[in-house]
């Protein structure tokens, strides 16, 4: 009788709990029922971002994104001279010589139909005009990385779908590196990555895009050598005196890491970035603590010099007072130390960290929140669920996407459930941080209750998210005169992908948010491109 009224008691407890937190407290989780991402139809629908970067020149490769059932064929209308679409896999490629702004018409068609989307291809100084969307290895298998969880990874972004909605990095952080050698006496590879150009075209014939990690220490963080060293031959006196394991990383039981944790006297920048550059990469992570103009400075010329466009993105901790330099010399840098699948490092970073970098944030300059830390995730051999609640999950995307901070998927892709695709494929979610504006939400209102962001789009409507940081369910809501929209306006729910509301500039709408949760809407037309040419601004 006793046994049976605990079950029962445990029962009761349980449909209680708050939204994730049931989930969280199981050993697997199946947040299956928190799935508020509509699948995609098999009508083709063109997706990603509205502006692409390229500098006179260098090589240019841009995957088609679009869902939609397969087989799929694409058309590009008005390429510029130098570029050309394969029209089965969707991939532009090529070289453009000459500046300007092309507006190109991309399409999809299967047999049920088709869709078109614009998008601006500029050819000038600047790169990475919307924050990247891609996958880095550190936050699921830290330095256990390999070439064959790396190959796995971009496979599963496109067989996943991933890449339809606009995802195309894929970055091999720490635990690649192994001694100097080849033409340029750069780093060469490890024994876990036998073929680092064979991996490199593999990535590309995918259409999606390679990035690689380094430091300018003597030693990075997880032990391997840095873009500096002691000696003008490239050696380094711990690997001569073998305090190194199979894969030239230092042993920690011999020696703390922290002893490599310096300036050498001979930089090999240039040596490196070239030999990036052969291998085809596309993206690095330069990693050391605190970041300075000098190190910035020597990688960003010495990548520059290579012709080849490979994004600068620094870690960790970008000193604030720097912040014009970090704008000047890279595409983004990080803002914060290392992220965890926990709420109170989401609302540190996220919601406490983020405000100060707005004024830096621009097309091709991005400050970085970190990465994602959603699906499984573990840093090493083993990884786990991350601990985050559902509602934060989605607090979490819907914030890093109002900030347009980069998007670097942290979990395991080939092992990913449907709730975590849900919440990495919903293309109207990717278009608030990928809007060409480019910039950051303004916390148009906060408390230790709750948030409200505000982000202008470049259609002239907005994107708002209400964010309860409280233990409870709470209304949270907007008038839309007060923030400056004017006329009637629909209200559009991006999670689910809906209409759910149409209200009055002077009219209050309000909804109930769950605790650690978030809504995320889109208010529209918004003060659209026509009442502004006609002068109707709010006020008047």
């Amino acid at each position: 009788m006793k046994r049976t009224c605990l079950i029962i008691c445990l029962a009761t407890l349980a449909t209680l709990m708050p939204l994730g937190k049931k989930a969280a407290a199981q050993d697997t989780v199946d947040n299956s029922s928190f799935i508020l991402t509509p699948p995609a139809p098999d009508t083709p629908k063109v997706n990603g971002p509205k502006v692409y970067g390229e500098r006179p020149g260098a090589p240019l490769m841009y995957r088609i994104p679009a869902t939609g059932k397969r087989p799929m064929t694409f058309s590009a209308e008005g390429l510029p001279k130098g570029l050309k679409l394969d029209p089965e896999s969707g991939i532009i490629s090529g070289k453009v010589k000459k500046a300007g702004t092309y507006k190109i018409t991309l399409k999809a068609t299967n047999d049920l139909g088709s869709d078109e989307r614009e998008l601006r291809i500029v050819i000038g100084n600047e790169i990475c005009l919307t924050p990247p969307l891609g996958w880095n290895s550190w936050n699921v298998w830290g330095n256990s990385v390999s070439q064959e969880k790396v190959i796995s990874s971009a496979r599963a972004m496109v067989e996943r779908g991933l890449a339809d909605c606009g995802w195309s990095y894929i970055n091999i952080d720490d635990g690649w590196q192994g001694v100097r050698g080849g033409k340029h006496n750069a780093i060469q590879p490890n024994s876990k990555f036998p073929d680092m150009e064979g991996l490199a075209k593999e990535i590309h014939s995918m259409g999606l895009k390679f990035g690689i990690y380094s430091g300018p220490w003597v030693g990075t963080y997880a032990g391997h050598i840095g873009t500096s060293a002691d000696y003008p031959d490239g050696t380094y006196d711990f690997i001569k005196k073998e305090l190194v394991d199979s894969v030239y990383k230092l042993d920690r039981s011999r020696t703390d890491r922290k002893t490599l944790w310096y300036f050498g006297k001979y930089s090999f920048a240039k040596a490196d970035a070239a030999q990036w550059a052969d291998w085809g990469v596309d993206y690095l992570k330069y990693d050391w603590n605190p970041n300075d103009v000098y190190n910035t400075r020597e990688m960003a010329e010495a990548l520059n010099e290579t012709g080849r466009d490979i994004v600068l993105s620094l870690s960790n901790s970008a000193p604030f007072a720097l912040a014009p330099y970090w704008e000047k010399y890279c595409q983004a840098w990080r803002t914060t130390g290392d992220i965890r699948d926990k709420w109170e490092s989401i609302v540190k970073i996220g919601f406490k960290g983020q405000d100060r970098w707005a004024q830096f944030k621009a097309p091709g300059h991005w400050p970085d929140a970190d990465m994602l830390v959603v699906g499984k995730v573990g840093w090493g051999p083993k990884v786990h669920d991350s601990k985050l609640t559902p509602d934060e999950q989605y607090s979490h995307i819907s914030l890093w996407a109002l900030l347009a901070s980069p998007l670097l998927i942290g979990c395991d892709m080939a092992d990913m459930d449907d709730f975590t695709f849900s919440l990495l494929s919903n293309t109207e979610v990717l278009d608030v941080n990928q809007d060409p504006l480019g910039l950051q939400a303004s916390r148009y209102y906060y408390s230790d209750a709750y948030a409200t962001y505000i982000k202008p789009l470049e259609d002239g409507s907005v994107a708002i998210g209400m964010f309860n940081l409280g233990e409870t369910p709470r209304k949270i809501g907007f008038i839309c005169h007060s923030i400056g929209i004017e006329g009637t306006q629909t209200i559009r729910d991006l999670w689910r992908q809906k209409d759910i509301a149409t209200v009055g500039a002077k009219e209050r709408w309000e909804t109930e948010v769950a605790p650690h949760g978030v809504v995320l809407v889109r208010v529209y037309p918004g003060n659209d491109t026509v009442t502004r040419r006609e002068g109707f601004y709010p006020g008047n």
